[in-house]
């Protein structure tokens, strides 16, 4: 009896390392800032949290891109250029040619298109093309373009600095598959949890078989709305999600820098 009960502790000891050693160590650098235009310090509170996704919504008024949520609330000073651009340009030179002194640490750019694909896209290019240098797949910032994207097939008639944000339930073609930096999909698709106690069991298997889907195809993963606490973080990261989405930027980057590890 005695060495069956030894037997069974090694065993449960030896689950909990290889867990430990399957779950890779999270930094601010798996954080995403959703919305993060809608920060007084936009850009700026999660660049110095040395977060690895920004998230901004993007609408074309009259030739010019304005960052919002919504059409009400755009403003003549809140342009991509402004808030992104010019702050992003503004860092690469300082640490010279990378968006962080910390050089292995890259940024994603997130732009969520909220007007036509087409003519917004065509802008956004614009935009950029003066400073492709800085921007993958050469450079040290990735643009993923979200929201109102064009259909895989017509991916590449934009140029390789943009690339665009899949979803778990298309099938992409391999060249289509390239110009995919990243696959989304809204929590509530697989459940309504709350982020209270455990993640139900069921609903837990669900999540798990589309991260482990994603991580073949060779992406990363990112669930938006996902409850935003640190049991939810906890959970999220156990799940194996890439990006952690969050609005309380500063809590998730003292509980990423702080929590046990």
């Amino acid at each position: 009896m005695k060495k069956n009960v030894t037997l069974l502790v090694l065993i449960l000891l030896s689950v909990r390392i290889l867990d430990a050693q399957d779950m890779k160590a999270y930094t601010t650098a798996q954080a995403h800032s959703h919305n993060d235009y809608e920060r007084k310090g936009a850009f700026r509170d999660a660049y110095d949290q040395q977060f690895g996704s920004i998230e901004a919504d993007l609408f074309l008024i009259n030739d010019t891109l304005f960052v919002a949520h919504n059409l009400k609330d755009i403003h003549p000073k809140r342009t991509l250029s402004t808030l992104y651009i010019q702050p992003i340009l503004a860092s690469v030179e300082k640490n010279g040619g990378s968006i962080y002194a910390q050089k292995d640490v890259p940024l994603q750019l997130l732009i969520d298109l909220k007007t036509g694909a087409s003519e917004t896209l065509a802008a956004l290019v614009r935009e950029l093309e003066p400073h492709k240098q800085i921007f993958a797949p050469n450079g040290t910032v990735t643009i993923v373009v979200s929201g109102n994207t064009p259909a895989p097939a017509d991916f590449d008639k934009y140029p390789d600095f943009i690339f665009f944000d899949g979803r778990p339930e298309l099938t992409y073609t391999p060249d289509q598959l390239k110009r995919v930096g990243l696959i989304s999909q809204g929590f509530g698709k697989y459940s309504k949890w709350n982020g209270e106690g455990p993640l139900p069991e069921k609903e837990k298997k669900t999540i798990q078989k589309v991260i482990r889907q994603t991580h073949d195809l060779g992406k990363k993963m990112r669930l938006w709305a996902t409850p935003d606490n640190i049991n939810s973080w906890k959970i999220m990261m156990a799940l194996g999600v890439d990006y952690l989405n969050t609005d309380k930027v500063k809590e998730l980057g003292d509980y990423l820098r702080t929590a046990p590890r």
